[in-house]
């Protein structure tokens, strides 16, 4: 009988070695080699060429659109834009976010609004029927029986019921935890997930049942597992923000079924997750008028957010100056930090700059760049900035204020919250921007005397 074979299988990367090693050679990480057994190559291809068959082709001219198709709406109007409409039929949506952000909430929460109407499957490998029965309560989510419920990290029993088609739409909390009973590894390892994902995709496709899969996420904040699995799923929903407090995004990073410029605002309270009507002014309803803090008109998706940007500039006592950002790029801000000091002439060389991003909000926009850097300005002169005014507007090397997108949006949230003009870069259609072309003009009009 000829000896099985084995190969060592990185969990993080996913590439495979002959020996153990150490340290992966691809990604870099430690220990993070695992053996698996594998079958003969050549005995693998030469079932594969003997077994195949003739396909039938269609032209695409003859493949009909199935435009009818009815989505299943989750109860959170936002979240359905997201979705580009709702959760489609047969797809399958990957949903990934820190340790408690609120995950299993906002599952419950729509399993419950979808149970209502349709037969929901509510699969738990993390928790028991206990656990998930007192999330529940509090939801108000325990009153239907067309939502169910069953524990089990078995991939094939999961799978075997999703092809039952007895649910439009099953929930499996969470794939990290799931393994296929043909496969050796640990669950969570690179097979497990990259298998149990292919086996309950496929189930999903054939009964036409929705599936969506919870991913854990590593410190780094990348969806745990091979990259492949991002690439299996439809949608790719990422959910961000401050675990203890604040608001909380859900934005799509891949969307087959709608666009991934769009974004969810919810907050936390004793019901569970509830959608911001108006969070702009939420964010600025506690902001008091001081040096260092600036608003800023950025996007959320499509949608138009006002923030408040604190700065707090105090002398270094050791030799090397201090920079901490939340929520806005720390390597960006060394940036407006050296355009500010040979642009402007402002001494920040031997001072220490804190950024603050209030609400929890994670800015990648680069309109923030001309808010931060006037904020840091006023903090260090100790000037206010002057009222009613709101910032936008990227700041290049040479000190100048570029253009950034959706100036006409953010220009009406402004308008809608009473302020009076926004210093952002020259648009000459709209009276209410204050023209600024460059950082040292801007500092020199609006900074109080």
């Amino acid at each position: 009988m000829a000896k099985a074979k084995s190969q060592f299988v990185c969990q993080n990367c996913g590439a495979t070695y002959p020996k153990w090693t150490g340290r992966c050679d691809n990604c870099g990480e430690w220990n993070s080699l695992v053996e698996q057994v594998v079958e003969s190559g050549k005995s693998v291809v030469a079932r594969a060429g003997s077994s195949g068959r003739v396909l039938e082709v269609q032209t695409m001219r003859s493949i009909s659109a199935e435009e009818s198709v009815k989505r299943l709406t989750t109860g959170f109007v936002d979240v359905d834009t997201v979705l580009g409409g709702g959760i489609v039929p047969g797809g399958v949506v990957l949903l990934a976010g820190q340790p408690g952000i609120g995950k299993s909430t906002l599952l419950l929460q729509t399993a419950a609004a979808i149970g209502e109407s349709e037969p929901v499957l509510y699969a738990s490998g993390e928790e028991s029927a206990s656990q998930v029965k007192l999330r529940a309560s509090r939801l108000g989510a325990d009153g239907h029986d067309d939502l169910q419920f069953v524990a089990s990290t078995s991939a094939d029993d999961i799978a075997a019921t999703i092809r039952a088609g007895k649910h439009k739409l099953v929930i499996v909390d969470s794939i990290q935890t799931l393994s296929l009973a043909d496969i050796t590894s640990a669950p969570g390892t690179v097979s497990q997930i990259t298998n149990s994902s292919n086996v309950i995709i496929r189930a999903a496709k054939e009964s036409g049942s929705a599936v969506i899969l919870v991913g854990h996420v590593t410190k780094e904040g990348s969806i745990a597992g091979p990259k492949v699995l991002e690439h299996l799923v439809d949608v790719v929903l990422q959910f961000e923000g401050d675990r203890y407090g604040g608001f909380k995004v859900l934005r799509a990073i891949k969307n087959r079924y709608g666009s991934t410029s769009e974004a969810a605002i919810f907050e936390m309270n004793d019901q569970g997750l509830s959608l911001v009507q108006n969070p702009s002014a939420s964010l600025l309803a506690e902001r008091q008028e001081a040096d260092g803090s600036v608003v800023l008109a950025t996007l959320e998706g499509n949608r138009s957010l006002l923030v408040e940007i604190q700065a707090l500039v105090s002398p270094s006592n050791f030799g090397y100056p201090k920079r901490t950002s939340s929520g806005f790029d720390l390597n960006r801000l060394t940036v407006l930090i050296a355009v500010l000091e040979r642009r402007t002439k402002l001494k920040l060389s031997d001072k220490d700059i804190y950024i603050n991003v209030v609400g929890g909000i994670k800015l990648d926009d680069p309109a923030a760049d001309l808010a931060v850097a006037m904020a840091i300005a006023s903090a260090s002169a100790g000037r206010k900035l002057t009222e009613g005014a709101v910032v936008f507007g990227e700041v290049g090397l040479g000190g100048e204020i570029r253009s950034v997108q959706a100036s006409d949006k953010r220009v009406n949230e402004a308008k809608k919250l009473g302020f009076t003009y926004a210093i952002a870069p020259p648009n000459k259609k709209e009276a209410f921007i204050k023209n600024t072309k460059d950082l040292r003009q801007a500092l020199i009009d609006h900074l109080k005397q």
